[in-house]
């Protein structure tokens, strides 16, 4: 049995976490935040989008030139899969007409609260208002972290870094962490939007009529 570190209580840390934990190691989740998984409750307000459910190879294809690197994660994981999963936290899903698909509840409170229960269960611990610094001893798995308490340092074997990107930082998605990798030489690509990008030729009547609305 190892003892892991993951740094950040979203949902890729928390996955992360009962896979870790199903497998028989001592998993200890932190976050700088004060309760777990704020964004994704913040994303659970319109509707929740779990998935969709559209045929597979249609799913691969909506990923363009990333879908070479996700491809292996997706077919080990697809939508049917999630939907599953999600079942087994007592959380029933439906598809939209659009054939996108929600939680029956429409909001993301239950099924956190409810994967939350079950990862105690499985024996994570977590540890809010941790926000990690840096390695104390890299070679030695120490990580470092700022607590209320004070500095702390968390002796493990690995870490599994769950960081989110750069966006919503009031909600713990700050990108700060950035600069911490980078004097220890990990690569990192530059932050970019990751929900949609696209150019338009907007007319300049358009443009000036409706400049700084939402596109809806």
């Amino acid at each position: 049995m190892a003892r892991i570190a993951v740094i950040g209580c979203g949902p890729a840390g928390l996955m992360g976490a009962e896979v870790l934990a199903e497998q028989g190691h001592q998993v200890d989740c932190f976050d700088a935040m004060p309760t777990a998984g704020r964004k994704f409750l913040m994303a659970g307000k319109s509707g929740l989008n779990l998935t969709h459910a559209e045929a597979l190879e249609t799913f691969l294809s909506r990923y363009g030139s990333a879908r070479e690197w996700l491809e292996p994660a997706l077919q080990d994981f697809p939508p049917q899969a999630l939907c599953a999963w999600a079942q087994t936290l007592g959380i029933p899903t439906f598809t939209g007409s659009s054939g996108r698909v929600f939680p029956e509840a429409m909001k993301a409170s239950p099924l956190l609260r409810a994967w939350l229960h079950r990862l105690k269960s499985q024996g994570v611990r977590f540890h809010m208002r941790h926000r990690w610094l840096d390695w104390e001893q890299r070679e030695q798995g120490q990580a470092r972290f700022d607590t209320p308490q004070g500095p702390a340092l968390y002796d493990c074997d690995a870490v599994m870094l769950a960081l989110g990107g750069a966006s919503w930082a009031k909600l713990g998605s700050d990108g700060l962490w950035a600069s911490r990798l980078a004097q220890h030489d990990i690569p990192l690509a530059p932050f970019q939007a990751a929900n949609c990008g696209f150019l338009v030729n907007w007319s300049p009547l358009f443009r000036e009529r409706f400049a700084g609305e939402p596109v809806k």
